[in-house]
């Protein structure tokens, strides 16, 4: 049997600790990388406490990450907004987004391929955006959640003989503190975003992490180098926030 160790990248708080809960209840031993330790009381649940937009620290992370607990599913879902209209994009914000969610998954997935590689396994899910597509003020955020869907692609051909699948998962508007930072809970604008969605509701953490485990389970090997959007029908539309 394939041992079912995952690490899971913003694990402490949103969509990141509803899927460390999923992975955790469907038998995994997981490990949550975050600034912050994960506050999920659970005996196969551990916690290494790192900025990961600190590529220094990241890599320090990866290799403790790896000494100590060698995974074979990598679930990179850390990530940031920096919302800008162009006119104010800040160059820093888009270097930030690149080194947080392109280099730290470069970072985490070389760090444990030789694991995978040595066990013929391995599950690698990324976690970008509908944003991908488009959407006003996000051009460092789109960017970067877009280059996500061109690093799984390519990584799915490379890795498929080794028995690596890789996959990602596109939300659309979650419901997480994420969220709430740029729209304000309980507003006429956050009703009218609901009422925008084609299925008339807000996503929840959970949807997103019930795509997250499909993808990450070793009996879906066939399954590669693809994008399902969590979003609610928003992906064949339009969403404006």
């Amino acid at each position: 049997m394939t041992p079912k160790v995952a690490a899971v990248t913003g694990g402490s708080a949103g969509i990141g600790k509803a899927i460390c809960e999923d992975l955790l209840a469907q038998g995994y031993e997981v490990v949550s990388l975050a600034r912050r330790k994960a506050d999920i009381g659970h005996a196969k649940l551990h916690s290494i406490e790192v900025d990961l937009s600190d590529r220094a620290a990241t890599g320090e992370a990866v290799r403790e990450l790896v000494e100590r607990f060698a995974p074979t599913t990598i679930v990179h879902n850390a990530g940031v907004i920096r919302p800008a209209l162009l006119s104010d994009v800040k160059l820093d914000d888009l270097d930030a987004l690149v080194d947080l969610h392109l280099g730290c998954a470069i970072q985490l997935v070389q760090g444990a391929l030789p694991v995978m590689r040595a066990q013929r396994f391995g599950r690698v899910v990324l976690l970008s955006s509908r944003a991908a597509l488009g959407l006003a003020t996000r051009t460092s955020y789109s960017a970067t959640k877009a280059g996500m869907l061109g690093m799984a692609r390519t990584w799915a051909l490379e890795l498929a003989a080794d028995g690596i699948t890789v996959n990602v998962v596109a939300p659309g508007p979650i419901r997480t503190d994420m969220f709430y930072d740029v729209v304000e809970a309980g507003s006429e604008k956050e009703r009218a975003l609901a009422a925008s969605v084609p299925v008339k509701r807000l996503g929840e953490s959970a949807d997103v992490a019930r795509a997250v485990r499909f993808f990450a389970a070793p009996e879906n090997s066939f399954v590669t180098g693809q994008v399902l959007y969590v979003c609610g029908g928003t992906s064949v539309g339009s969403l404006a926030l």
